[in-house]
């Protein structure tokens, strides 16, 4: 019962609006299981008639059960609450205590002054509350107080279990595909074989191409299927197959547990005001628990950092935070490894065309881009390239035989691996297929139902047997993955004929990068005005140093014999620059690319050695332009044009478009007459555009 003090508080105006009970649980489990707390929280409801409201004005809102009070992110029936009780429709708000309502201060308090500007009650298990009071709205906001203290408390016990556990490495975590718990909660490898085998084939596979794409690639061409575990679900823990995905490849390489090390607290979760998480990685020094040589892994912890450090080479969005860039399409040798002897910094390449062969040029820019200066140095890239690539030769050609070996040894190995993982795809789903036939027999034949459901799994459990035979059979069939003779023959030939290969346009730029990188550690490179100078740096400490003379650029490549300039210097006195280029062919010149004349390379000859042209020739010469000569004869153009056609003029022509410049008129210049009697008959050629 309430008191008369309590009953007081309510008032016609209270009675006249809806009384909302708002009913919350934090977790689905506790929905199912505190059935309790359910039952206490729609009791209210007789609160409410008690206080006068009539059954048809209580309005239950429990749409957010199975959700944390913690924030109003995701609470929709809370957000509900807020606008009805904004908008003046609420008199009371019903809650078994505070912390239903909300566990956070600031929706807690943003609650109590709604209430309090439209004059709602706020009713819990304890008594009836008026923000409006002072003594109610300070009783009120200690309760929210402790609700969101109690949190805190709730969860740092929680927590500090967690980490206790996790600091001493016998905190049971979900483990990734690969990895399992023994019966007495050690971690060890995964007991399948084919899934033990098919994630050391891709460290193996990462080792060798250096890759996470390549490792998808390889995967993809040998046709393997990856294991993957079901996380949730009726089939929760279970392994399935398919295929491998980049960023399957990138989570697994970036797992310290397949190095045999227990860690927690990698990531940093913090939560945004929408409710959603950002998580932030963490260096290792700030990791929670980090604990090597755990348990059993695929690879040690030296390898797993060197995984991590090429795959930050590889990554181009750390951009100048790498050492090397990964070898990329492109003749380039030394990109990505190529460093200016000027400012320290990494070059970059640009490419450029020329007679239909890409050269790469060394141009050292990022400070120029940022700062708008000038870049640092350019150095052009194919001699230095070839210099490069004969002292990789020289290096290379000492232990070519033992590199033969160990190529072919781990090529072998590679498809041996992926014939084992064929192979077991085929067990599995014999095996599967044989459970699935021993199930249908095992059920009893009168159990139509039953034994159908069966039956259909046994049929698609056959069908993914021959499906995994014939991909097996179509793979050995065509020898995927293993050796071809053509591939042992040039791996034959890496002995005898080495410097063939490397120079043979059939071998990918990829390839001689990568070859680059296991011999090389960087290249300085510093320019002069005449030479340019290369430091080569060897593992082990070992060093080199090239020097070269700046080869010349393409205009000094292209540069036209002088008998050709003399020539057409002479021949611009008399001849356009069509009749100039067939008089230089018919004499067996060819411009400074070895390629026959044409009137386009003549002007261009004329324009960069300052050639005068005809016209100004002619200029000099006296000659005047059609206009002139037609105010000098006070004729019209036309009348010039005619005359010029019938020869009772001359014109000197100055370009192939017919255009010409006419000597001075004569003392017996043409009469006006003769043009009118010419312009009636037309020219039997044309006149062109004199």
């Amino acid at each position: 019962m309430f008191t008369d003090t309590a009953s007081s508080k309510v008032t016609a105006a209270h009675l006249s609006r809806a009384a909302l009970l708002y009913v919350r649980q934090s977790a689905l489990k506790q929905v199912l299981n505190n059935t309790e707390s359910a039952i206490r929280q729609y009791d209210l409801r007789g609160r409410a008639i008690a206080l006068g409201w009539a059954a048809g004005q209580i309005t239950v809102i429990d749409i957010d059960q199975g959700h944390s009070g913690a924030s109003a992110a995701g609470r929709e029936g809370f957000q509900q609450l807020v606008a009805e009780v904004s908008l003046g429709r609420a008199g009371i708000v019903l809650g078994l205590e505070c912390s239903r309502l909300a566990r956070n201060s600031a929706d807690w308090h943003q609650l109590l002054e709604l209430c309090g500007l439209t004059g709602t009650l706020i009713c819990d298990e304890d008594g009836l509350y008026d923000p409006r009071t002072f003594n109610d709205r300070l009783l009120l906001g200690m309760k929210g107080q402790m609700s969101e203290a109690e949190l805190h408390f709730i969860r740092a016990r929680l927590r500090g279990g967690i980490v206790s556990k996790a600091r001493r490495g016998e905190l049971t975590t979900p483990l990734p595909v690969g990895l399992a718990y023994d019966a007495a909660g050690h971690v060890i490898l995964d007991p399948d074989t084919a899934v033990r085998g098919a994630v050391a084939h891709l460290f193996a596979t990462f080792a060798a191409t250096g890759s996470a794409t390549a490792c998808v690639k390889a995967f993809s061409t040998a046709g393997l299927s990856f294991p993957w575990r079901h996380r949730a679900g009726p089939r929760k823990g279970e392994t399935g197959w398919k295929p491998l995905a980049h960023h399957v490849v990138l989570r697994i390489l970036h797992n310290p547990r397949y190095a045999g090390a227990f860690t927690f607290g990698r990531h940093r979760d913090i939560r945004l005001p929408d409710g959603k998480l950002s998580r932030t990685v963490l260096p290792r020094e700030e990791w929670i628990s980090f604990i090597p040589g755990a348990h059993s892994g695929y690879l040690t912890l030296e390898q797993y950092d060197a995984n991590r450090a090429r795959l930050a080479a590889n990554a181009a969005a750390h951009g100048r935070d790498r050492t090397a860039g990964p070898p990329r399409e492109g003749p380039a040798l030394l990109q990505g490894i190529i460093i200016c002897g000027t400012c320290g910094q990494r070059m970059t390449v640009r490419y450029h065309q020329r007679r239909s062969r890409l050269l790469p040029t060394y141009a050292c820019q990022r400070d120029g881009i940022e700062h708008a200066r000038r870049i640092c140095q350019a150095v052009p890239g194919a001699g230095l390239d070839d210099r490069i690539g004969q002292l990789l030769i020289d290096t290379l050609t000492p232990l070519a035989i033992e590199a033969a070996l160990t190529v072919s040894a781990e090529l072998e190995h590679r498809a041996d691996q992926a014939d084992a993982l064929r192979a077991a795809h085929v067990e599995r789903a014999r095996y599967h297929a044989d459970l699935a036939r021993r199930r249908y027999l095992a059920v009893d034949p009168a159990n139509r139902l039953v034994a159908g459901t069966l039956e259909a799994d046994w049929n698609t459990t056959l069908r993914a047997l021959s499906q995994a035979q014939d991909a097996y059979d179509h793979a050995r069939k065509n020898n995927t993955g293993q050796l071809t003779d053509a591939q042992k023959t040039r791996i034959q030939q890496l002995v005898t004929d080495l410097p063939a290969i490397w120079d043979d346009p059939a071998t990918p730029a990829r390839e001689r990068k990568r070859i680059a990188r296991l011999l090389l550690t960087d290249v300085t490179v510093t320019r002069t005005r005449d030479t340019i100078t290369a430091h080569v740096r060897l593992p082990g400490g070992q060093h080199h140093t090239l020097t070269m003379p700046v080869p010349p650029t393409a205009a000094q490549m292209r540069k036209t014999p002088q008998a050709a300039i003399t020539a057409v210097d002479q021949l611009l006195d008399h001849h356009t620059h069509a009749q100039i280029a067939g008089i230089l062919n018919d004499r067996g010149l060819t411009s400074g690319e070895g390629r026959p004349f044409h009137p386009l390379i003549v002007r261009n000859i004329r324009d960069d050695y300052d050639l005068r042209s005809r016209e100004q020739r002619l200029r000099d010469a006296g000659m005047l332009t059609l206009a002139e000569l037609a105010s000098q004869l006070g004729v019209s153009t036309g009348t010039v044009k005619n005359w010029y056609h019938a020869g009772l003029i001359t014109g000197h022509p100055y370009n192939d478009k017919g255009q010409c410049l006419y000597p001075p008129p004569g003392k017996n210049p043409p009469a006006r007459a003769q043009g009118r009697k010419l312009s009636e008959r037309r020219p039997t050629t044309p006149a062109g555009n004199a």
